[in-house]
């Protein structure tokens, strides 16, 4: 009987998902570009083409991104599929994953875990599996949805909060940094925090496809909310000096741009924009005013005039 997914198997969930990531950049098993034949293999990560077990061959836990599956020999340990169908014949020792694709558990097969996939599994009549079957399917409750999304809403807000607010004190000209910045060249702010915000996530992705670059990927994936959010303070700073004018205290601009920044955070889409926007004009404006101050720094110092001659005794 098909029951709604439990704690049991979230946990099963994100352990499998861990397991994967750390398969992927500890590179301990074939990282295949197709379909995988190879018998008495260790773990398996496919990126695309799918992956074929053999009657009577055994590989370990296998990760298989883009392709088929059919397993006919032994699968000893988990099978992760994010896009393509799963065929099982033979046996998987421990738990079935399949987050694009339907499961298709035949007669005589054996599943040593659970099953969850976002599509109903088919498991034929004389098909064992020893756990459970789930799919990806929560209940939508508007009640938790609201108190999640305010529950994120007022860590978030905190959190900006005191980053800003660390910022003003470690770094008391980035005020002036940043606003001379937007207003002299808001332009080249827009473009180059768009640049920062697209590229980066783009070059994470293309570091992951890589084998030497599958660390790096991971590491910069794992920064760029830190980046992002710093982008956001700064923007929101930009904003709040646009409003509260110099030589007024940079904390009342600071506070002014963060309390209408985090109302508008309240409402559903716009506050999204608005988080994007605030991101672009902070990482613009910090790229450019940190290219102004190295100018600055190397720029030649002005050439000091000679003292005048010393006038003649008479």
């Amino acid at each position: 009987m098909r029951r709604r997914i439990g704690s049991r198997t979230t946990r099963t969930l994100l352990a499998v998902l861990a397991g994967a990531v750390a398969t992927i950049a500890l590179v301990s098993g074939a990282f295949a570009q197709e379909t995988t034949e190879d018998p008495d293999a260790d773990e398996v990560v496919v990126v695309t083409g799918g992956l074929l077990v053999p009657e009577g061959s055994t590989v370990g836990s296998s990760v298989i991104f883009n392709g088929p599956v059919r397993i006919a020999g032994t699968v000893d340990g988990t099978l992760v599929v994010f896009n393509g169908g799963v065929e099982i014949t033979g046996t998987v020792r421990e738990d079935v994953v399949a987050f694009n694709g339907r499961v298709v558990v035949r007669s005589g097969a054996e599943v040593g875990g659970d099953i969850v996939s976002r599509r109903p599994p088919v498991i034929e009549p004389g098909a064992t599996v020893q756990g459970e079957s789930h799919g990806f399917a929560w209940r939508f409750d508007a009640g938790d949805w609201f108190v999640g999304r305010l529950v994120w809403w007022v860590g978030y807000s905190v959190s900006t909060l005191l980053l800003g607010m660390l910022l003003l004190v470690f770094a008391p000209r980035l005020d002036a940094a940043v606003d001379e910045a937007r207003k002299s060249r808001t332009g080249a702010v827009f473009g180059f925090g768009a640049l920062v915000f697209f590229l980066l996530p783009i070059a994470a992705v293309a570091l992951l496809v890589t084998i030497v670059g599958i660390p790096l990927g991971l590491f910069l994936l794992l920064a760029l909310a830190l980046i992002d959010t710093v982008g956001y303070v700064v923007g929101v700073h930009v904003f709040g000096r646009m409003i509260v004018k110099p030589p007024k205290s940079r904390n009342v601009a600071f506070l002014a741009g963060w309390g209408i920044a985090r109302a508008v955070a309240l409402v559903p889409v716009l506050g999204g924009l608005a988080w994007t926007v605030g991101s672009i004009l902070g990482l613009g404006a910090l790229w450019v005013a940190a290219r102004r101050a190295r100018d600055d720094a190397t720029a030649p110092l002005p050439a000091v005039p000679p003292p005048p001659p010393s006038p003649t005794p008479a």
